[in-house]
């Protein structure tokens, strides 16, 4: 069994890359796919649990934006704010599904908390679109692509 440190370090790598921090979870998840003899789904689970309370972090402070919304020193314009309501709303909240790709993914699910979408169904969706992406990673990391 792997070092209950390489999985640990896997989690926290796939936190940060859940959250606005850009962090390439996918390489230790290979990492560690190629030094242990454990279950590849322990890896995969352990990877998809931390990437999904990544999102959620995010989803968190979409959710906490109204307050801060108007301040002098926020980040954000309003214009930026307005624009994302607008994607958001064009291509609904199955876009949620595109949570694990780069760049936008974060975003995105900053964007479903100011736009109060419902915990569960982020979690579903959020969770599915992660896991999926691990899942892919570990299969092509496996069959030797």
């Amino acid at each position: 069994m792997a070092d209950a440190a390489a999985y640990f370090g896997l989690f926290l790598a796939a936190l940060a890359a859940g959250s606005i921090v850009p962090v390439p979870s996918e390489a230790a998840l290979v990492a560690l796919l190629l030094t242990s003899d454990d279950p590849v789904w322990i890896a995969v689970a352990v990877a998809t649990v931390g990437n999904v309370i990544g999102s959620m972090i995010n989803w968190t402070l979409g959710r906490g934006i109204e307050r801060l919304r108007g301040t002098r020193w926020f980040p954000v314009s309003e214009v930026s704010i307005e624009r994302a309501g607008r994607w958001y709303h064009k291509y609904g909240r199955w876009s949620l599904l595109l949570s694990f790709v780069p760049i936008i993914g974060d975003p995105l699910t900053i964007v479903a908390g100011v736009m109060k979408e419902s915990l569960w169904f982020f979690l579903i969706v959020v969770t599915i679109a992660k896991l999926g992406r691990y899942v892919t990673v570990a299969a092509l990391t496996l069959s030797g692509t």
